[in-house]
């Protein structure tokens, strides 16, 4: 009787489309102009209106630009007058550097 389990080599490979979404993405690709593209071009036109001109920046802007990561910072002020700034890593353990941030 065969058993259950994860078979090496089985599935479809990490990264591989599905048909449907293939078929989508030639279907964009045959059209000459993604909808990056397009904003990308509606942004960028500067015979466009300016309000149309911004929402086209921040709608293109997740896909082209990353999201900033999050870190724990401390910000300290000296006698001297002087600024000290400590910030660590978000998978930095606050423990492990004494736990004193």
């Amino acid at each position: 009787m065969p058993r259950g389990g994860a078979r090496r080599g089985a599935g479809r490979k990490p990264g591989t489309p599905n048909r449907v979404t293939a078929e989508l993405q030639a279907a964009v690709a045959a059209s000459g102009e993604t909808p990056l593209d397009y904003m990308l071009r509606v942004m960028r036109d500067p015979t466009m209106e300016h309000p149309r001109r911004d929402e086209m920046a921040k709608a293109a802007a997740p896909y082209v630009h990353s999201k900033l990561a999050a870190v724990d910072a401390t910000l300290q002020a000296n006698v001297d007058g002087s600024v000290t700034f400590t910030w660590l890593p978000p998978d930095t353990d606050k423990d492990a550097c004494g736990g004193s941030l």
